[in-house]
């Protein structure tokens, strides 16, 4: 769920050359599993195994999680009068994301890496769509087929900060997006009361079992079509400061609940 463009000159070119598919055939693909042809008999293997494993281990945790949501308004707000959402979260609270909007049917940015490969399957398994393309490999492909899956009616998801970080730092894919698609950016957060936390660049957390856990959804922020440089940035630091303020609720909200107990 990760993108970092920042030439949009370049992504016009490439989306004049790239093929057309139908609306119907683009959105068939991003839910469909990547072929593995180019993947050694093991490496095929562990990515249909590692992509079974996480998505029960999601499902398990997910069912028996306690969710509350504050803001669900806002959800309202970035899907009224056609609109479509472009969800945005940091990438450590990916885990619980991924159940929550499981029946979105929302379409993730994923990149061409082995690693992404089987966390692609899983998120299938979800309901969720696909679009090959990162900050690092490939991000213009990426960002031009999302503008044309939202503009086959699918709404869109980043992990803002990913792939790699830096943890927590805004990257401009879901701003450019918004702008050329009209759709409001929607960030989003998921607090775990009870989890544990992966010693990784983003201090992933993985819920523990039956921990209760709360969404908060930031008011939409909407792109203007005609934005130049100095808007972008702007948005981008609105969108920033967004996910700082729900990720701080968060955190606030946790704490009162391991106060409570003591």
């Amino acid at each position: 769920m990760e993108s970092s463009i920042t030439n949009n000159q370049s992504a016009a070119t490439t989306e004049d050359a790239a093929p057309r598919l139908s609306d119907t055939a683009r959105v068939e693909r991003a839910y469909r599993f990547r072929s593995l042809a180019s993947y050694s008999f093991s490496d095929r293997l562990l990515i249909r195994a590692a992509g079974l494993l996480f998505y029960f281990l999601i499902r398990a945790i997910g069912r028996s999680a306690r969710f509350e949501v504050v803001g669900w308004e806002n959800y309202e707000a970035a899907s009224s009068d056609g609109h479509i959402p472009i969800y945005t979260l940091w990438h450590n609270s990916m885990f619980m994301g991924i159940y929550f909007w499981r029946r979105s049917r929302m379409i993730i940015m994923s990149s061409r890496s082995f690693d992404a490969e089987y966390t692609a399957r899983c998120l299938q398994r979800f309901g969720y769509g696909v679009a090959k393309g990162s900050s690092t490999r490939g991000a213009v492909g990426g960002l031009i087929e999302l503008t044309r899956l939202m503009r086959a009616g699918c709404s869109a998801g980043f992990t803002i900060d990913g792939p790699k970080g830096p943890r927590f730092v805004a990257k401009m894919g879901a701003v450019l997006l918004a702008k050329k698609t009209g759709h409001p950016i929607l960030p989003f957060t998921v607090a775990a009361k009870n989890f544990w936390e992966v010693n990784s660049w983003d201090r992933f957390q993985i819920p523990k079992p039956f921990t209760r856990a709360r969404v908060y959804i930031a008011p939409p922020i909407f792109v203007p079509r005609d934005a130049e440089k100095d808007e972008l940035n702007a948005r981008r630091d609105e969108l920033q400061r967004a996910l700082e303020d729900i990720n701080r609720r968060g955190a606030n909200w946790r704490t009162r609940l391991v106060n409570d107990e003591d």
